[in-house]
């Protein structure tokens, strides 16, 4: 992964002062499908979400298709690319913790929904576009 961070500080706080964003896959004609409410959390200035369903999940394979899609939430509207990040371990640990701590105010079975092997293997760091 690259170490470039394109993501300005107010877009930043914005996405992670929400508990959910709205991800929009991008279809191979550049359409839209419908966006899809989320949780994602950043770490090192980066941000990253989790499909429960794992890679198997509709919206998950959706992204992956073009690796392309828009995140909407508080104010932000940002064309992102999408790249896998589920093979860092201490990342994958970092990001269990964000979780936890970001969303602790939900029933555990809840959170854990984001901490399974499977939701594991489906991290992806989302990065602006132009």
């Amino acid at each position: 992964m690259p170490d470039t961070n394109d993501w300005n500080a107010d877009h930043l706080n914005r996405l992670s002062s929400q508990d959910e964003i709205h991800l929009s896959s991008i279809r191979r004609d550049g359409a839209p499908r419908k966006p899809v409410t989320m949780w994602m959390v950043t770490d090192d200035g980066h941000v990253y979400v989790r499909s429960v369903k794992g890679v198997d999940g509709t919206w998950y394979r959706h992204v992956r298709a073009t690796d392309l899609a828009h995140v909407a939430a508080r104010g932000v509207d940002a064309d992102v690319s999408v790249e896998d990040a589920s093979t860092d371990a201490a990342l994958a640990n970092r990001l269990d913790t964000a979780y936890q701590t970001k969303y602790q105010r939900y029933a555990q079975r809840i959170v854990d929904s984001v901490l399974t092997p499977a939701a594991k293997a489906s991290t992806l760091r989302l990065t602006p576009r132009g």
